[in-house]
């Protein structure tokens, strides 16, 4: 499927909060016609099964911005804390990932524990509240870039309406995307964490 000239000058940039579903929107993008910019360093675990499309330059993007150029016409996924730190001098297509906050945090948990690792005394309560200002601040940052069109998308939706979720994202591609290919590596086996049913 042919790429439009918007995004070959643009750069794509999948972001969201730790465990709010930006890998299955990289996984997504790729099936639909997005080439990804990928090293496969981190690979596939239980956490994330079908792996977690990072490219770790991009944690470098303060003292590092050389891969940028090579990011063209690709995605990449980024964590929104880093994304304040991308140059002006560039055009990007955002596609900021949302979910459940209970969600969020109860996958962060699991993951933390299946690594032995923990966030000390910080409770849900006080990471939620941590959370919410930052992703206040994000999305003001993000609708006052002149270079940034961001496209927000709920994880909670894309499971519930993968076709609808597919189609605005093609939407927001110029309708270049292959919707059918993209609703097709939605799989909701990976849809853990539920807040609602307590399934992990």
């Amino acid at each position: 499927m042919g790429r439009t000239e918007d995004l070959e000058h643009s750069i794509v940039v999948v972001s969201g909060l730790p465990r709010s579903g930006t890998s299955m929107m990289m996984r997504m993008l790729e099936a639909g016609g997005v080439p990804v910019l990928t090293d496969r360093l981190r690979t596939a675990d239980e956490d994330n099964p079908e792996g977690y499309y990072e490219y770790e330059r991009v944690k470098q993007i303060e003292e590092d911005q050389g891969w940028l150029t090579q990011a063209k016409g690709h995605a990449v996924k980024m964590v929104s804390a880093l994304l304040e730190h991308l140059p002006p001098d560039y055009r990007y297509k955002v596609v900021f990932m949302r979910r459940d906050m209970g969600e969020i945090l109860a996958s962060q948990r699991k993951m933390l524990e299946r690594l032995g690792e923990s966030r000390g005394e910080v409770g849900d309560a006080t990471m939620a509240r941590l959370f919410q200002q930052h992703l206040a601040k994000v999305t003001e940052w993000l609708d006052t870039q002149p270079n940034v069109r961001a496209l927000y998308v709920s994880y909670n939706d894309v499971l519930a309406d993968p076709v609808g979720q597919a189609e605005r994202l093609s939407h927001f591609f110029d309708g270049q995307l292959d919707v059918a290919a993209m609703v097709k590596v939605v799989d909701p086996e990976l849809y853990r964490n539920r807040v609602a049913d307590g399934n992990a």
